[in-house]
């Protein structure tokens, strides 16, 4: 069975240029062989990448019988460790997806509403009218500091030292070029053992946050998702040991900070670039009028802006995609980036008009911004929902506008495109300060 064509480049140079600009090469693939072509890239191997909605509901549908794509193993595991439940497998993923997901929904996860606004309060403190900064660096101090709480319960003693080994950890992480250095061959360069290093000192922490947790009486009183997962137990009445729950906690970090961060500079980002649906979010967050627009902003964003671009299953039985017969063993990647820009799905879909998820409904496999079937993003809603919160406490209190020099393109950072220059916004009005004791800007 061949599979299907794609570019003549070297495997070496489209492997830069997946790892540096993924957009632009896809898009080029796509233009010359339509939803459907053929990567080659090292050490993975030929890339199958799909973006019509039918290939990605048969791929997700059958995602009881494929296996994780093995680069995310080779890019992944040194940084989460074996029992990330990204790098599970079958049944035991299964069974621990299960046990991890009650806390990201219903009323457990609405109660971290308040760590969200606080958070986001605090960091507004710093925000000063008429003085440039950038909101990508503001939003990724909101949503580490709702990790440190709402995830990780980290007591006050604790929490510095935690969030400067976690940030040391994410700024090793940030450049593309850090796949590189993950991969098996070069982890002895001076760059990986420098990570590790920072690892371990997180590690150390998360250990001893760990053991307090577990020699909390009052344990079952505690709403952070670490005491659930502590107190979590499986059918067959088995809890996680501590290394586990490191690994979750990291994976929990590492899959939630960034990625939440990133989308919602990214709104703001295409907020600027449109004015009047900034007006409209705005009056809408301001009247209390139910929040339909802010959810359409929100999920327009997810969908011109994808945090992630594309994921990867390995086929176990063969596949026919697009009418291409894909062998066992073949690495499928859905395409997220192509299927939301699809124009046979979106019209005019490289424009940001909210007002598309007002109108009528998408198909379910045409938007996909956390993945789909059973390895779809356990912290989805809970990433929306901090979206929500995050947003709607900004606009409600002042006045932004971008102190940008035209549209940000997009960068990759690890796995994810964010904008290059970090959207730089300026305050130009201050309405309200509502928390008592904090100094209003000035």
């Amino acid at each position: 069975m061949a599979l299907p064509p794609g570019p003549r480049l070297p495997p070496p140079l489209q492997t830069l240029r997946l790892m540096a600009r993924p957009v632009p090469l896809l898009e080029r693939a796509r233009r010359q062989f339509g939803d459907t072509f053929t990567l080659r890239a090292t050490p993975v191997g030929p890339m199958v990448f799909v973006s019509d909605p039918e290939s990605l509901k048969t791929v997700f549908a059958a995602d009881r019988v494929n296996t994780i794509a093995p680069g995310r193993n080779l890019v992944l595991a040194p940084l989460l460790g074996p029992d990330s439940l990204l790098l599970l497998e079958g049944d035991r993923h299964l069974g621990r997806r299960r046990l991890m997901l009650p806390p990201f929904h219903g009323e457990r996860m609405r109660a971290y509403a308040e760590v969200m606004r606080d958070a986001t309060l605090r960091e507004m403190d710093g925000w000063r009218p008429g003085r440039p900064f950038r909101l990508h660096s503001s939003m990724q101090e909101i949503t580490l500091e709702v990790i440190m709480l709402a995830v990780f319960g980290v007591g006050r003693r604790r929490r510095e030292d935690l969030r400067r080994a976690l940030l040391d950890i994410l700024a090793a992480v940030r450049s593309p070029v850090t796949i590189g250095v993950t991969m098996p061959g070069v982890r002895e360069l001076p760059r990986f053992r420098e990570l590790r290093r920072r690892v371990a000192a997180a590690d150390a922490v998360l250990a001893a946050e760990i053991a307090e947790h577990r020699s909390d009486p009052d344990l079952d009183q505690r709403d952070d998702i670490l005491s659930l997962l502590v107190a979590a137990r499986d059918e067959h009445g088995e809890g996680m040991g501590d290394s586990e729950l490191r690994d979750q906690l990291m994976t929990l970090l590492l899959a939630g900070h960034e990625t939440t961060a990133t989308a919602l500079a990214w709104a703001f980002e295409l907020l600027f670039g449109r004015p009047e649906a900034y007006r409209r979010l705005t009056a809408e967050v301001r009247q209390g009028d139910g929040g339909e627009y802010l959810d359409a902003v929100i999920e327009e964003t997810l969908r011109l802006r994808p945090v992630v671009p594309f994921v990867g299953r390995k086929l176990l039985k063969p596949m026919t995609l697009d009418g291409h017969e894909l062998p066992v063993g073949a690495n499928v990647f859905c395409a997220i980036y192509l299927a939301h820009t699809n124009p046979a799905t979106f019209p005019d879909p490289y424009a940001f008009m909210p007002e598309r998820f007002l109108e009528s409904p998408t198909e379910t496999y045409s938007w996909i911004p956390f993945g789909g079937g059973t390895r779809r993003c356990l912290g989805a809603t809970f990433a929306q929902f901090e979206m929500r919160v995050v947003l709607s406490s900004v606009l409600e209190r002042v006045d932004l506008r971008t102190a940008g020099e035209g549209p940000q393109p997009m960068i990759r950072r690890n796995v994810t495109l964010a904008p290059r220059d970090g959207t730089p916004a300026v305050v130009e009005r201050v309405l309200a300060t509502e928390r008592e004791g904090a100094p209003a800007p000035t």
